[in-house]
């Protein structure tokens, strides 16, 4: 058997996707070129969305949705507990505050009943988090944000390429946000992304990812001006065109490696039905997963072992298993800066303390699956 660590996820970069960062190096542009505009369009036709909007990362692509939505001081945007920082994160950059609900014991998606239980006069938000790739329940919180005048945006970082009731990931809300990072379904390297069927709003992202400023290089160019405009603060959050020329190389490629995701899922999901002690999350029948992740909780109390020390254990075994995520609200910052403490959301807390990510990539073989699959079984056998 192989000793070659298995990491929790990993890009796949092929000649094809090489040649065509090295054309982009060989033309005129390197930035704010044609090739972002392509992958742009690109990109809104896969998720069947009327803009799509590129950026420097997945974060920077959450901050450009809420400037785009007005957040402001003393608004509140409430946001899942299990997620990564960066989707209350770009609340604070805007000085609203995240409001953190809790998530549903199955899926741990944000759960409807806790949203509402949040909702207050200064609320004017709601961020769906695609926990590990997983469609939120779009439906219910449509109808809570129309119901209450909110606005809905998808923090979509971890489902590209899923669906939900036939609809693709990237229709489902005003906004979505979208990660490019080597883990995710496909990369730029660093990158992101945000669709919308809203011209507005997109304009107001494309400003906001310039400066602020009305026009880029290549529209002054191909207008014959030098003038331009700052007309409100934005960032530099561009992406270049080398890599936009890698994104449309690998979003070519996503419909087969979501499918390939799905397989070595349903490999995991029949490895680990009838083991006691690990339970995999639940998957809504009419959602199509996009498995950035796939994540089991551990039945500390049957396995009689806590979560660390399998952590340690698949680790010394080269299973290089990931923790997502630490709650939110539990972050110091949080803790000191808005007061948050244990006990807020006890179904993300008590998730929290048994959730482990397994290795998950399109290019993993059927042999590095049943390293994974072997070693978990280990894991258990040895616990009893």
């Amino acid at each position: 058997m192989s000793s070659t660590p298995i990491p929790y996820g990993r890009q796949w970069i092929d000649e094809a996707d090489i040649a065509a960062v090295v054309e982009a190096l060989r033309s005129d542009w390197l930035t704010t070129g044609p090739r972002v505009a392509e992958f742009e369009q690109a990109f809104a036709r896969f998720t069947g969305s009327v803009e799509a909007v590129a950026v420097s990362s997945g974060t920077a692509a959450l901050h450009a949705i809420m400037h785009a939505a007005g957040i402001g001081a003393g608004d509140e945007v409430i946001v899942p507990a299990m997620t990564f920082a960066a989707s209350a994160n770009c609340v604070v950059y805007q000085a609203g505050k995240p409001v953190f609900a809790d998530v549903r014991p199955d899926t741990l998606l944000l759960d409807p009943d806790s949203v509402v239980s949040r909702i207050t006069a200064r609320t004017r938000a709601i961020v769906a988090v695609d926990y590990a790739g997983h469609a939120c329940d779009y439906d219910a919180l449509h109808q809570i944000a129309k119901d209450r005048n909110l606005l809905l945006v998808a923090d979509a970082c971890h489902s590209l390429g899923g669906s939900y009731k036939g609809r693709p990931v990237g229709s489902l809300a005003s906004m979505s946000a979208f990660s490019l990072h080597p883990v995710k379904p496909i990369t730029t390297g660093e990158g992101g992304m945000i669709t919308t069927d809203d011209p507005e709003l997109a304009r107001r992202l494309r400003g906001f990812r310039n400066h602020g400023i009305t026009t880029d290089h290549r529209q002054r160019e191909q207008q014959g001006s030098w003038f331009y405009e700052m007309v409100e603060l934005g960032y530099n959050y561009r992406i270049t065109d080398i890599q936009c020329a890698l994104g449309l190389s690998q979003l070519a490629k996503l419909p087969a490696w979501v499918e390939r995701r799905q397989a070595l899922a349903r490999r995991y999901d029949q490895a680990f039905s009838g083991l006691d002690g690990i339970n995999a999350l639940s998957v809504h029948p009419q959602v199509s997963h996009a498995y950035h992740l796939y994540v089991v909780r551990l039945d500390t109390q049957a396995v009689g072992m806590n979560r660390s020390a399998a952590f340690a254990q698949l680790r010394d075994q080269g299973i290089l298993v990931n923790i997502h995520y630490v709650p939110v609200h539990l972050h110091p910052f949080y803790r000191r800066q808005f007061g948050t403490r244990p006990g807020q959301c006890p179904v993300a807390e008590a998730a929290y303390e048994q959730v482990l990510s397994l290795p998950m990539f399109p290019r993993m073989s059927v042999g590095e699956a049943n390293r994974v699959i072997d070693a978990v079984r280990l894991l258990m056998e040895v616990s009893v």
